[in-house]
């Protein structure tokens, strides 16, 4: 059995399949929230608001987040998240979406939704990807703490009703992270507080599909090249077998580390 810290990943694991999430607590110190925030602070000025009522019209968020926030690479590659994924996702998986999502006061409840509802494969159906959300601060419930119906990830096609009983909002201190099923019902919850409440959210997905933010253009290329090489195959600097993701007939961490293998018969070499 394969556990970090002296806990379950298996557990973890188990959890997931059954209930469609799972909450670890306490993974991130106050000094890495306090990193967290002051290398996103210039992007979080409550200048670029949502452009409808999915983003929030009262809620900013920072796309291309590696491109601004190293420190967040910690959360993309954390050691407790990715043993998970490798049990649920098939190797070479990619990081889909990266992005901080900071709800200020006045926001409104998000419309429900599912993470890997962009691809229109009929439900009931296994989880084509898995979310995280980070709490940076605290999730309460007065702030916008996500919101979920748990289980709802085995359903099929129906869209349950905004006011659907089984919905529970995840309360969890600063530092804590829920990890999901991509097709797990939730949404942003109301911020009906005096203080923005700010989340962290890497998305992953199967290595056969399309991202939903094309990692490689943004992130550029100098600067993926300073990441961990396993921060830059989630980007998509890696090869699916035999050879989905080649440039040029060679592999494509050639792109940004021109020592890495050389030509041959392999279009993956």
């Amino acid at each position: 059995m394969s556990t970090v810290a002296g806990i379950s990943i298996q557990t973890d694991v188990a959890h997931l399949s059954q209930h469609g999430y799972v909450v670890i607590p306490g993974l991130l110190s106050r000094d890495r929230i306090e990193r967290i925030k002051a290398e996103l602070a210039a992007y979080l000025r409550g200048t670029l608001r949502g452009r409808n009522d999915f983003e929030g019209f009262e809620t900013e968020r920072v796309y291309a987040l590696l491109a601004k926030a190293p420190v967040i690479a910690d959360l993309v590659e954390h050691p407790r998240i990715l043993p998970i994924l490798d049990r649920l996702l098939a190797p070479n998986y990619l990081l889909s979406a990266n992005l901080a999502i900071q709800l200020y006061p006045g926001e409104t409840r998000q419309p429900l939704h599912f993470d890997d509802g962009f691809y229109k494969v009929p439900r009931p159906r296994r989880a084509f990807g898995i979310s995280t959300i980070w709490a940076i601060d605290a999730f309460t419930s007065d702030n916008g703490a996500t919101e979920i119906i748990p289980g709802s990830h085995l359903w099929g096609d129906g869209r349950p009703a905004e006011d659907d009983p089984r919905i529970e909002s995840v309360i969890m201190p600063a530092g804590s992270v829920i990890v999901f099923m991509g097709t797990l019902w939730h949404r942003g919850g109301a911020n009906q507080s005096a203080a923005p409440r700010l989340a962290i959210t890497p998305q992953y997905c199967e290595p056969w599909l399309r991202q939903i933010e094309n990692q490689v253009l943004a992130v550029p290329r100098e600067m993926a090249a300073r990441y961990s090489p396993r921060v830059q195959e989630l980007f998509g600097y890696s090869i699916h077998p035999p050879f989905m993701g080649y440039v040029d007939g060679m592999h494509p961490r050639r792109l940004i580390d021109p020592s890495h293998g050389r030509r041959s018969g392999d279009p993956a070499g």
